[in-house]
Order: structure tokens, then sequence, then C-alpha cells
């Protein structure tokens, strides 16, 4: 593991030859990544401007400490695993095995509830239910977030794409904030 120092020094080095244009980070504590950007600030170079962290309304932790720190640096977030495998659009319960391994938190009792209100408020608005946890990842309006998309097909990406045509009233991102 390269100390934070080295890490803010060789990106500063890389972002003035020209060779890197902003930095981001991934899958890191809070605690480091402030320690990096503070470094940095006290010596004038480039902070970390973007935060990859897995994170889909199955997996809420980076809310505890990665969010609000991001928010506080101006940090874009970046989450990988938004659909959370997949299993945010109702594949598992519609019986496609998928490649999540029995025993997976992903499709725990919990999960299940998550994904069946998910699908719910997808059907109530006409829509895949990828769009609807997209469309509540991205409706955050306390910090910026672009999510990673992961598709095996061009008909996922498609229907992912669609997620940018569906808004979410009030009342359907607090039914998903409750149940998640």
């Amino acid at each position: 593991l390269s100390p934070i120092d080295e890490v803010m020094r060789a990106m500063e080095d890389l972002i003035r030859q020209g060779k890197v244009n902003y930095i981001g980070i991934s899958d890191t504590p809070a605690w480091i990544v402030s320690r990096g950007n503070t470094y940095a600030e006290m010596l004038g170079w480039n902070q970390f401007v973007a935060l990859q962290v897995e994170y889909s309304l199955l997996q809420r932790t980076p809310e505890r400490d990665l969010l609000p720190m991001a928010k506080s640096y101006g940090m874009t977030v970046v989450p990988w695993a938004p659909l959370a495998g997949g299993a945010l659009t109702g594949k598992y319960l519609k019986g496609n095995p998928g490649r999540i391994k029995e025993g997976s938190t992903r499709l725990n009792d919990r999960a299940v509830g998550i994904t069946k209100e998910v699908m719910a408020i997808a059907n109530e608005i006409g829509c895949e239910p990828s769009s609807v946890a997209l469309q509540w990842m991205m409706n955050h309006r306390d910090f910026k977030c672009i999510p990673i998309v992961g598709a095996t097909s061009e008909a996922q990406v498609q229907k992912n794409v669609q997620c940018l045509d569906v808004r979410l009233n009030s009342s359907q991102m607090e039914r998903l904030n409750k149940v998640s």
C-alpha cells in the first residue's frame, strides 16, 4: 500500500506533465481520501475530483462517511454496481439464475424486498426496473453522481439509457429510501 502523500505527488507529476487531466480514487476509506485531498490543498496541488465506490439501493453504506466527504470536497461520485449485479432489474426474481451465487446478500430477504419495490414502482410508471434504480441514484441533490452501468448486450445498454427519461416523484423516492 503506497502512502497517500506519495500517491498525491505522483498524480500531481502526471497532471503537470499533461498525461492526466483529473484524478479520482476508488474503494478507499474516507479518512485516506480526506488526508490526500488535505495534503494536496496544503501544497497547492490538484485534489481528487471523483470517488468510485459500490453504491446502490442494496449497498448504501457509503452514505455513512464517503458520500458526505465527497460532497464536502465537491467530488463526483461514480458508483459501480448501481444495479447490484443485475439484482435490481428483477431478473433473479423472474428465474434468471445469472452469475449470483446461492447465499449472496443480493438474494437475501432484504434485497428481495427492495427489488420488489423497485419493480412495483417501475410497473406504476411504465418503465424498466433498472431505470427506477438508476434514477433513484441520480436523483440525489446533495452530490453529483454518474453511475457506471455494466451491460452484457446492446439491449441492456438501451434499457439502462432509458433511465434518463424517467422521473421519480417524492413519494416514490421516499418509498425506495424507506425500503432500503
